[in-house]
């Protein structure tokens, strides 16, 4: 269920924090950061590369391939464990933190001798931190939040990413068993929830037992927690908790109804059901009074039943989706074939892991109509953007273009949005540009009308076309800036400019929650990947997901229009 690239990219990320954490060279540490994400985005298992292959993975020089092949040969790569050793194990957990970094945490054990979350708690409760240098109130408020998602995360949730690779291995191998007349996932996942705790799965078929076995045995199942003829419950190799249930298939359809949830959706249905004199549960739709089944196979026919329209898994969270439904008023939800592009992509240009001329083959390969390079601009100096080099990509972009199946490509770049909110380039630089993503990548601790301010200054600039990650946060990681959103949306809305959903599992920004919200103001949206490698290219059905969650129709997504109305929205007259 997992490859060994997972595993090393976890190593080096943990190597280049502990670089950080000790001082040590910050090119070094970014070094690894790069290879890291070069390793876990790479497309072939790297158990199978020799050290040559493993040298042709971006990033990856010869002292970190001999590192990988190490870990490969012998379950550890030494200079980690060495470096662990040097560094207090307290340290290391409180880098574990969102909001506080590897310096900070250094300095905590340093001055305070704070060596475990519990007695940063304390320290925060006493206000010993405001006394410390580079702290403050502000700093502890964000701590305290941090530590709350670090909480949050430990109580066994786990990004969509991850749930569906499993969910979808689980499917495919209880498919193919006989006897199988419908296997899928269900739950939060089905419904395309950001974080998912336990893994539904159902199957329909007429004897449970083989499939209830097939799921103790399976080559990742680690643990059997429960095994039964109504449901089995295991834990994989990786701590996910897969419930399995095999339904008759007469029940299908009510089954997948009931599983899948929300339920506070499903207490909805079933008082519909009661008004109308029926009882709806896992089994079917039944008279109240005589018991006899009016449906249960299909789910189309279960709402149908009810008076209401199927309503798509994204929406069955008591948001109004029963009383939009019933008013007929359910918006036709965005689709992942709906989208003609990508507009928000990097390249090894800066941070990416694979070159242009890959990045633009596995595009075409996605059937795009378009697609667009937005390589970090010179305000990261980490990345080492150059106006030469920016304009030297220019030229790389506009000879492809076309030559893979007609699709036209668009040259980009994604801005950083400074303090002041600020810009990387000047306008009459930027009018150079197919489109100007601007993000803010820093100084996420800036008060809330500072941070609003930013932002504004950003999306008033008429060079600017989408905002990107909105509110910069990292699911389980990093809090979502305190901006004044609203504020943020009516100017988007004013200036037209679009709201990145970023597709990447740790991040869904902006959240179905603000998506909901922004809409109110008429804004438009651009589904992105943000991918660094080939393989995040895919990532979009996730942004897509997101963007169902948050009563999204093809209108309301750039990125689903023809190319020609797209251009008119990213270069209106200035």
């Amino acid at each position: 269920m997992s490859r060994a690239n997972d595993d090393v990219e976890a190593l080096l990320r943990e190597y280049a924090d502990l670089i950080a954490i000790s001082g040590g060279d910050a090119f070094k540490a970014r070094a690894y950061e790069k290879a890291a994400r070069s390793v876990g985005g790479h497309p072939a298992d790297i158990a199978t590369l020799g050290p040559e292959g493993l040298q042709e993975i971006p990033g990856v020089g010869r002292s970190i391939a001999e590192k990988i092949i190490e870990y490969l040969r012998t379950g550890r790569i030494a200079a980690v464990e060495d470096t662990r050793t040097a560094i207090p194990a307290g340290v290391r957990e409180l880098v574990a933190v969102p909001a506080l970094g590897p310096r900070k945490a250094l300095v905590l054990h340093q001055e305070l001798g704070i060596t475990s979350v519990d007695e940063l708690l304390d320290a925060i409760r006493h206000r010993r931190l405001r006394d410390l240098k580079g702290f403050g109130e502000k700093t502890e408020a964000n701590i305290l939040h941090g530590i709350r998602l670090m909480q949050r995360a430990g109580e066994g949730r786990i990004l969509v990413s991850a749930a569906m690779d499993a969910a979808e291995q689980v499917v495919a191998e209880l498919s193919r068993l006989p006897g199988c007349e419908r296997c899928a996932h269900a739950g939060s996942l089905r419904r395309m929830r950001e974080t998912i705790g336990d893994i539904d799965v159902l199957v329909a078929a007429d004897r449970a037992r083989p499939f209830m076995d097939a799921l103790t045995e399976l080559p990742y199942t680690a643990e059997v927690i429960a095994h039964g003829e109504k449901k089995t419950s295991v834990r994989t190799a990786k701590g996910l908790q897969v419930d399995l249930r095999v339904l008759p298939p007469a029940s299908w359809g009510a089954g997948l109804q009931y599983f899948t949830g929300s339920k506070a959706h499903n207490i909805r249905t079933r008082e519909i059901a009661v008004r109308k004199g029926l009882r709806l549960s896992e089994y079917g739709l039944f008279h109240a009074r005589s018991g006899r089944k009016i449906t249960s196979e299909r789910e189309e026919d279960v709402y149908a039943c009810l008076g209401l329209p199927w309503i798509p898994p994204p929406l069955r969270e008591d948001r109004g989706e029963i009383a939009a439904a019933l008013r007929g008023d359910l918006p036709e939800l965005l689709d992942d074939r709906d989208i003609r592009g990508d507009l928000h992509t990097h390249t090894d240009l800066t941070d990416g892991t694979a070159p242009l001329d890959a990045m633009v083959t596995a595009a075409a390969a996605r059937g795009y109509s378009y697609y667009a390079v937005t390589d970090h601009a010179p305000g990261l100096a980490m990345q080492r953007m150059t106006t030469e080099k920016v304009l030297a990509q220019r030229e790389q972009v506009r000879a492809l273009d076309r030559e893979h199946h007609g699709m036209r490509l668009l040259h980009g770049t994604e801005l950083n949005i400074g303090p002041d909110g600020e810009l990387d380039w000047p306008d009459d630089f930027l009018a150079g540009f197919d489109l100007c993503v601007a993000s803010v990548h820093s100084h996420f601790t800036q008060d809330r009308a500072t941070l609003t301010r930013r932002i504004l200054r950003a999306v008033e600039n008429p060079y600017v076309s989408v905002l990107g990650h909105p509110t910069t946060r990292l699911i389980g990681r990093r809090p979502a800036i305190d901006a004044d959103f609203d504020e943020i949306f009516a100017a988007c809305a004013r200036t037209g400019t679009a709201l990145e959903i970023n597709s990447h599992p740790e991040r869904l920004d902006l959240d179905d929650e603000h998506i909901l919200r922004a809409k109110g103001y008429g804004v438009r949206f651009a589904v992105d990947s943000d991918a660094h490698a080939t393989t995040h290219l895919p990532y979009l059905r996730y942004g897509v997901g997101t963007a169902q969650r948050g009563w999204l129709s093809k209108d309301d997504v750039i990125n689903t229009w023809p190319l020609s109305r797209l251009r008119r929205f990213l270069r209106p007259a200035h």
